[in-house]
């Protein structure tokens, strides 16, 4: 297994606009498809993939132009993101997650910090992972004096071993504060296990780590001042603009399910016996699964795109975020998540029924497609977002802000 970038990277002037990054991100997914279903199988750590990512440009994609970042917006990412897990779902989360761990210091920090961070950031290429997984309270913040300690385990840490930096999350001993920081991922007393082995996602490196008294300045606790949390509205965007990166990964798996599936039925599909017909490309009911399936499949990318350009404004505005048209937000993305996982579903599944039983070969890796899907979108039950989106239709009740919601 060889990920080689284009020669032309090196020699040609970078995209320089959104159209030309979402091709930058379709030439990666090309590389990236030629051994797809072996890196699947292999599982190993994706060191490869995330220098690919960098090679491309795609790690500082929301950077500032100024240092060396694209400056590109977030429907433009959400893209980007929908492109590369066409051909391969546990780097297109990668990269999703890793843009919004790089955008934290935004949504959470002070002015100073984020402009600090985003600058370090996009001249250094750093990849970002994240041990935030806020359902349990796991980790313990300590105050000692000039710096804070964290300490305790995560369940999940997605990017971990692959990532440059990582942010952490804990809760401050003695209150109910949350507190994010960004460290090197070779903190002393950082530790990350190799205990991620499901069955789907399965390069994303997202097992546990432990952590134990990693140290952080207090300067580095994200919107912090004189030791006291300063909220704003936008710190809450982080849950709808994360939400938005699983509809976009799961559409880009679901894509590239039916852009294989279709390529397996033009070439290797045989028609059925008893259909009267000599190619499988003309049964009337495998027309017809293709025709519906892709139909499905737009509707959701079309309210998708949609629902982006609604969450540019908010960022584009953040001091100026109210807590209505941030609940308004995440009502539209509760409707976006909830649809595209249940087309996702159908669509990583429903392709065998027009591929065939040979289809189901393990060399042909078209079972990771709905692997994959399966996995992430039990990430937080799909039946509450539909309850968002209800309630507010019936009683024009707004979802209260919380870690997923």
């Amino acid at each position: 297994m060889s990920i080689t970038a284009p020669a032309d990277w090196k020699s040609a002037p970078a995209p320089s606009d959104a159209e030309g990054w979402i091709a930058r991100a379709a030439e990666v997914a090309a590389v990236l498809a030629s051994d797809a279903a072996a890196r699947d199988k292999a599982a190993a750590t994706p060191y490869a993939e995330v220098r690919l990512l960098k090679e491309a440009g795609l790690v500082t994609l929301l950077g500032p132009v100024e240092h060396g970042g694209a400056g590109q917006d977030w429907p433009t990412a959400y893209r980007v993101v929908r492109e590369v897990a066409k051909a391969d779902g546990s780097i297109g989360q990668l990269l999703g997650y890793h843009y919004l761990w790089n955008w934290a210091a935004r949504l959470v920090g002070t002015r100073e910090q984020w402009e600090h961070v985003e600058a370090e950031a996009a001249r250094n290429q750093w990849f970002f992972g994240g041990a935030v997984n806020p359902r349990d309270a796991d980790v313990v913040v300590r105050d000692e004096g000039d710096t804070l300690t964290f300490t305790g385990r995560k369940t999940f840490s997605t990017g971990s071993k692959v990532s440059d930096v990582t942010v952490l999350e804990g809760v401050l001993e003695g209150t109910d504060d949350h507190v994010f920081a960004i460290v090197p991922s070779d903190s002393e007393g950082l530790t990350f296990h190799d205990d991620w082995d499901n069955i789907g996602q399965r390069l994303t490196e997202s097992g546990g780590v432990t952590l134990d008294a990693v140290r952080v300045p207090w300067s580095a606790a994200a919107g912090y001042v004189d030791k006291r949390f300063q909220p704003r509205v936008y710190n809450t965007l982080n849950v709808p603009t994360i939400q938005l990166v699983f509809v976009n990964f799961y559409l880009g798996i679901a894509a590239g399910a039916l852009e294989t599936a279709a390529a397996y039925t033009r070439t290797k599909t045989r028609p059925w016996l008893h259909g009267g017909h000599e190619r499988a490309v003309d049964e009337p009911y495998v027309i017809d699964v293709y025709g519906d399936l892709t139909a499905k499949l737009w509707a959701v990318e079309a309210l998708a795109d949609a629902v982006a350009a609604e969450g540019q404004k908010l960022h584009d505005d953040p001091d100026a975020v109210t807590e209505t048209a941030r609940g308004e937000f995440e009502v539209r993305v509760a409707a976006v998540k909830a649809r595209a996982t249940d087309v996702a579903l159908e669509v990583t599944n429903g392709i065998f029924e027009v591929t065939g039983a040979r289809a189901t070969a393990s060399a042909e890796g078209l079972d990771r497609f709905w692997r994959n899907v399966r996995t992430h979108t039990l990430h937080d039950p799909v039946a509450y977002k539909r309850r968002e989106v209800g309630r507010h239709v019936l009683t024009g009740e707004l979802p209260q802000p919380t870690w997923y919601s």
